[in-house]
């Protein structure tokens, strides 16, 4: 029997080791002359191709004045170009088989295309036109304006706990542009000419601000000559020049009240301002919030909601971003038990982690989740697609599409005390109470 299990056991590793390196995602890259950079994978497992274009553009590229540009181009930019008249776009992809979508972080916008593998051309088309013959009209203008009217109303304004994000990022940071929300304010937009918005089209909506990737089922040399077609003959523009802004560390706990109309229940809050999605640093406490949060074995869902019934829902989470990041610890209180209870108690498991080492058992558990969400995020062309986007843009380095579960698997146990200690202190942290709204008599 134990003879047995050691082969059931060798088998096993085997078939891990086979799948970690089934995993191992192939590229090529190369640039344009006018700047665009390319990266292509190709995989013909299935007769699908994703076509995307990631702008290096988001909420913090935006005049303090004029905030919300770069998600109303998200919308903008679908309206229609010289070649795909107004309201054609979705029609287009449909009928061609395929689906399409976009979206904008504080960071970057992102858009792409799916389609069966015998439409690439079509895909790599409509994203050249995007970039190239974009039509920026007043019609297109009010039409999305109205569209994002609704959009803040749905998902900000009227949704239940629609305002932490603004909350927390407005408290957290004081000159750093992450401190307005990436929907902006519609009061900006409504205030900005025309001229503004074809003035951020061309300061942004460039190719040397952008990577093209082409990923699943096609020719190598096929969608080289393709791109070359489409997008080689686009003029460079004029190189985007940011400005660092720096915080000053936070030395003394901030405390804040909101009332939100829309919730019964409130919530609170703690919030710590953290490195770079870049750092080793971020990808630790990457770590701390799977030991903290992740599943119903974690430490605050075990404690808070499983034995002491003091919470209804806890979560602790890193929200990385290129520049900085928010370590963001919440809970949402039971019965009677206060805000400030809630707190103490996420406070001490925090303590716990700053002064004694995980267990190995917890460390391999915690190997074992992310070599998880390593393989799944590798798991579809579409995934892989905007993963070396991604990586290209805002890391640098696309290889990391195959090498940063190596980084999380060096982490110790040692480094997680240690960062747990350096960024998750009290007197560095904002604590925003997130009340319902009293009624006025």
């Amino acid at each position: 029997m134990k003879m047995k299990k050691m082969y059931y056991l060798s088998f096993l590793s085997l078939l891990l080791c086979a799948t970690a390196f089934a995993q191992k995602v192939a590229f090529e890259e190369y640039d344009l002359s006018n700047g665009m950079h390319v990266i292509l994978h190709k995989d013909n497992s299935a007769p699908v191709v994703t076509t995307s274009v990631m702008y290096h553009v988001g909420a913090k590229d935006e005049n303090p004045e004029r905030t919300g540009f770069a998600h109303f181009f998200e919308h903008l930019l679908f309206e229609g170009t010289e070649n795909i008249e107004r309201g054609e776009w979705f029609k287009i992809v449909s009928a061609n088989g395929g689906t399409n979508n976009a979206n904008t972080t504080q960071d970057r916008t992102y858009y792409y295309e799916v389609f069966p593998s015998n439409n690439l051309a079509l895909g790599l088309w409509m994203e050249s036109e995007r970039l190239m013959h974009p039509i920026i009209n007043q019609i297109g203008v009010d039409t999305q304006n109205e569209v994002v009217k609704e959009e803040k109303r749905l998902r900000v304004d009227n949704s239940p706990y629609g305002q932490w994000t603004g909350q927390v990022f407005a408290n957290l940071f004081n000159e750093h542009p992450y401190r307005w929300m990436t929907i902006g304010s519609l009061d900006h937009l409504d205030a900005a000419s025309l001229e503004e918005f074809q003035a951020f089209n061309k300061k942004f909506y460039v190719p040397n601000n952008a990577v093209l990737v082409v990923a699943g089922d096609f020719e190598t040399e096929n969608a080289k000559k393709l791109i070359e077609d489409y997008f080689g003959s686009i003029p460079r523009g004029e190189d985007v020049v940011r400005e660092t802004l720096t915080e000053q560390p936070i030395t003394s706990k901030i405390e804040v009240t909101y009332e939100d109309p829309n919730i019964q229940i409130p919530a609170v809050f703690t919030v710590y301002r953290t490195p770079s999605m870049t750092t080793r640093d971020a990808r630790v406490l990457d770590m701390i919030s799977t030991i903290l949060s992740d599943g119903k074995s974690s430490r605050l869902y075990k404690k808070l909601v499983d034995d002491e019934k003091k919470a209804m829902q806890v979560a602790a989470f890193n929200y990385s971003l290129e520049d900085y990041g928010a370590y963001i610890v919440l809970a949402l209180p039971l019965g009677d038990n206060t805000l400030d209870d809630l707190v103490d108690e996420m406070n001490e498991e925090i303590v716990k982690l700053q002064t004694e080492l995980i267990s190995e058992k917890e460390l391999q558990k915690l190997r074992n989740k992310f070599e998880n969400q390593f393989v799944n995020s590798n798991s579809s062309v579409e995934g892989i697609a905007s993963s070396l986007a991604t990586y290209y843009m805002l890391y640098d380095d696309i290889n990391l599409i195959n090498t940063e579960i190596d980084i999380y698997n060096s982490i110790t146990r040692e480094e997680i005390r240690e960062i747990a200690k350096k960024y998750l202190n009290p007197e560095q942290s904002l604590v925003l109470d997130y009340l319902p709204k009293k009624d006025i008599e």
